[in-house]
């Protein structure tokens, strides 16, 4: 493999940083700005989920394919691609003026945030020889992972000193200093690969899309329409049937966008696992966070994502230290334990009362984040140690559609939990139908009616309600992170993420090699 030079390599993988940066700026940047979108836009809960959602859609859905076209025509082509879509898609939700113009700029914005992260990792190795690969993995992840919490930081300034349009102008520059460093610092793309004689996997596409489109669209409908409703059931049921045979159609594809062969490799798989369970964590943590915050704590935007920063700097000192500690006492110890005090931390949050203190809860936040980046750090080198180097964008794709498939899994499964538990507490009894409709809806449209009737019980219920849903919330997280600690201490393999390793366990040896090949035959 052909890598740059020393110095210029390192100064890639900042280009490659602001890139992913921007993208995980924008996951969290928006959710600070949810009850004021509530405000100003007349959101519904509904409408706030499909903010979120319509971003998470197209960027699990888009993609796979993205990864397969990265590894055929180039990824700093791509790349470049989905930076300036992304800039552009920012600088027009900037000017419009509704719900549901903001859902349709933020899901052009998910589709350029597909064509950004799984080929600014795979380019990762290209830049960078194979023994560096997993300090700069442990860069690129904590620059990515850096976004979701710094964004309610950026968010909160902005909405106090502008309107809630800066939250998506803000991007702009930001993309635009990402294509200027793209263009001077990253490696040019070689020729399109003329010697791949095999069509692009359209049918693959097709089956694909569809498929992962009706899985989000139907879970993202869980929180308003519940889990028997048909709009719910109907969607999931077609994504069930579609991905199964998106899968055995991938089994004969001769150049597939799913390379099921991949997870034959215990580093590749259970890697992904890991991820996919910590992402699926922290969404939902980042879902409630901002909103317990600034409507139950009271604090303004600003004070909401300063209140964050406890995140932040947990995942920064575990991002560093994981990269030591994996050497010496492995990965298969390292994620694990990581996992183990998300769980803590999200357990512990979900002790909050509507009169806690902000001490107990920057202590659970940094609990939380240091619990993310032993776990997600170690778990992503894993990944890339596993990547055949032909095929990086390929895997890059499975790894980063999976996690995306988990966020939104996150939000809307989560989300449904929230609100059940925020109407199973909220009292509207004495309230006109439209007032209770009105604070049934969200904790934001309860304020909004309890200020207009002076109504401080019915402020003080909605609050108390909202802790009760996101109680649930943090308690299911946590479940969640406590199984994937106890999957990755069974299953992760015994050798450091990066080394080569032996046997036929799917750690990277000669047995795997075996395994492929019986995969392969099948498309034959």
């Amino acid at each position: 493999m052909e890598t740059v030079g020393t110095a210029r390599r390192w100064w890639a993988l900042g280009a490659l940083v602001v890139s992913v940066l921007v993208v995980g700026l924008d996951g969290t940047i928006v959710n600070v700005a949810l009850p004021t979108l509530a405000r100003e836009l007349g959101a519904g809960n509904e409408q706030l989920l499909w903010i979120g959602g319509g971003y998470l859609l197209t960027f699990s859905v888009a993609m796979l394919p993205v990864g397969r076209i990265g590894d055929r025509l180039g990824h700093k082509r791509v790349l470049t691609a989905g930076v300036a879509l992304f800039g552009a898609a920012s600088l027009t939700g900037a000017l419009t003026g509704s719900a549901a113009g903001v859902i349709a700029v933020r899901t052009a914005m998910g589709l350029g945030a597909a064509m950004i992260m799984p080929v600014s990792m795979a380019l990762l190795t290209r830049i960078f020889p194979k023994e560096e690969v997993p300090r700069a993995v442990a860069v690129w992840t904590a620059a990515a992972a850096l976004g979701m919490p710094a964004g309610p930081v950026i968010g909160g300034w902005l909405l106090n000193h502008f309107w809630w349009g800066s939250v998506f102008l803000f991007n702009a520059p930001v993309a635009a200093a990402a294509l200027l460093a793209g263009a001077l610092l990253l490696p040019a793309d070689g020729p399109r690969d003329r010697t791949r004689t095999a069509p692009f996997d359209l049918l693959g596409t097709v089956l694909g899309t569809v498929g992962t489109t009706a899985l989000v669209y139907g879970t993202i409908l869980v929180p308003t329409d519940g889990w028997a409703a048909p709009a719910v059931l109907g969607p999931l049921a077609a994504a069930a049937v579609l991905l199964a045979v998106f899968v055995r159609q991938q089994r004969r594809a001769a150049e597939p966008l799913l390379d099921l062969a991949l997870f034959a490799d215990r580093r590749f798989s259970w890697g992904t696992l890991t991820a996919v369970f910590g992402n699926f964590t922290i969404m939902g943590i980042l879902f409630v966070v901002p909103q317990y915050l600034e409507a139950v704590q009271g604090y303004d935007a600003l004070g909401t994502g300063l209140r964050v920063l406890p995140l932040i700097g947990g995942l920064m000192a575990s991002a560093a230290l994981s990269e030591a500690l994996v050497p010496r006492i492995g990965a298969r110890v390292v994620v694990p334990t990581g996992l183990l005090l998300l769980a803590a931390g999200v357990l512990l949050g979900a002790q909050a009362a509507p009169d806690s203190g902000y001490g107990s809860t920057a202590l659970w936040l940094a609990v939380v984040g240091t619990g993310f980046g032993l776990a997600v750090v170690p778990a992503t080198s894993l990944v890339m140690a596993a990547l055949p180097e032909a095929a990086t964008g390929v895997g890059t794709s499975v790894l980063e559609a999976l996690q995306q498939v988990g966020g939104v899994l996150g939000v809307a499964g989560l989300g449904s939990l929230l609100g059940a538990g925020y109407l199973a507490r909220i009292d509207t009894d004495a309230l006109p139908a439209p007032a209770a409709a009105t604070a049934r809806d969200s904790i934001a449209g309860a304020a909004g009616v309890a200020e207009h009737l002076h109504d401080p019980a019915l402020l003080a219920s909605a609050q108390e309600a909202f802790v009760h849903g996101m109680g649930w919330v943090l308690t299911a997280s946590g479940a969640v992170a406590l199984a994937a600690a106890l999957l990755a201490a069974v299953f992760l393999p015994r050798r450091e993420a990066g080394l080569p390793a032996d046997g036929p366990e799917g750690n990277g040896g000669p047995g795997d090699d075996l395994v492929r090949a019986a995969a392969r035959s099948d498309r034959t």
